[in-house]
């Protein structure tokens, strides 16, 4: 057994982990490593960078996922994230959509590993912060453990020494990314099997963890591991592996969480503008199968989409929990 604690992280997901999600995640979870959402080169090079690059203090460690193909610029906003504070920048190897494919960045990627080494390199250059990759195991009919080898290979020769695979191949034609989620079968073996092969790197395990039992299962062979849909559906499962994972037993209840958001979101409003439903539609799953929890989510449904809404749905949605809960236990005592 591994006897050195695994690294755990909460996958970059396009909508769900912008810096609202984060920021609440670490009320649950302080000993995990956050991601962005994907954020392309041109958004960086040609947008608004403050806003793409924002994040809070307390979301440490964080890492930044770049989308992009061309190593000067993938260099120019390694730099830029790194100037910003982030631990880690890595690169998206991974996402199979065609609006990603269109971008000549994500899972395509795979099938050109010298364009990758070549940013990996360029992005080492200009930054003094780690570079890591997150892939999958293979691409359409590219789908050996010679392909992710060769793969691996090109981007550690670079100077990569994390990878974050995906343990299911990419569809990148006929399937859509819904259907991919769950098709092909994944394949935890492959990724183990380059571990094996190259004990001196740090291979991250991805795709359908989702208990404790898995993590604890896998953990003799891998260094670390990431969550992805679970840790957004289910974040109180975080606190879990703060628990069993990490030995923390100073978790944060769910009541307390939620309230800790709103100051939060009075604060975010006061200094962006950001309406509450953008933070609050984050917190559906914070009672994941707790008495109670339908309302909370009807009440996260509707407030705050009212006109006037404020941080003050929160303290209202719990309220309608609570009687909720208390009224589902007067009828079963009856």
């Amino acid at each position: 057994m591994n006897d050195v604690l695994p690294e755990i992280s909460v996958a970059p997901m396009m909508d769900w982990t912008d810096r609202h999600y984060r920021y609440f995640l670490r009320l649950i979870a302080p000993n995990v490593w956050l991601y962005t959402e994907m954020v392309t080169t041109g958004a960086l090079l040609r947008g608004d960078k403050e806003r793409f690059l924002r994040f809070d203090s307390s979301e440490h460690p964080i890492a930044l996922q770049l989308g992009g193909s061309n190593a000067d610029d993938m260099a120019k906003a390694a730099a830029l994230g790194a100037e910003a504070g982030y631990d880690e920048i890595n690169i998206n190897c991974g996402c199979p959509s065609d609006r990603v494919q269109s971008g000549f960045f994500g899972a395509c990627l795979m099938g050109e590993p010298e364009r990758v080494a070549a940013c990996v390199k360029s992005m080492r250059d200009a930054c003094d912060v780690p570079i890591t990759v997150k892939c999958r195991i293979g691409i359409d009919e590219q789908d050996s453990f010679e392909f992710l080898e060769d793969f691996i290979c090109a981007s550690a020769d670079a100077g990569c020494e994390t990878f974050i695979i995906h343990a299911r191949k990419a569809w990148l034609s006929g399937l859509s990314p819904k259907q991919n989620r769950t098709v092909p079968p994944l394949d935890y073996d492959r990724c183990a099997a380059i571990k094996e092969k190259y004990p001196h790197l740090r291979i991250m395990l991805n795709g359908g963890l989702t208990t404790i039992e898995q993590i604890t299962a896998e953990q003799p062979r891998f260094d670390g591991f990431m969550i992805g849909r679970e840790a957004y559906q289910n974040p109180y499962f975080m606190a879990e592996i703060e628990r069993k994972i990490f030995g923390n037993h100073d978790i944060v209840g769910r009541e307390k969480v939620a309230r800790a958001m709103i100051p939060y979101a009075a604060a975010q409003a006061k200094s962006f503008g950001t309406p509450v439903k953008s933070i609050t539609r984050h917190m559906m799953g914070l009672f994941h199968h707790q008495p109670g929890a339908k309302a909370w989510r009807r009440g996260l449904s509707t407030y705050p989409y009212e006109d006037g809404a404020n941080e003050n749905v929160i303290e209202m949605a719990l309220a309608d929990m609570k009687a909720s809960s208390a009224a589902a236990r007067e009828v079963k005592q009856a």
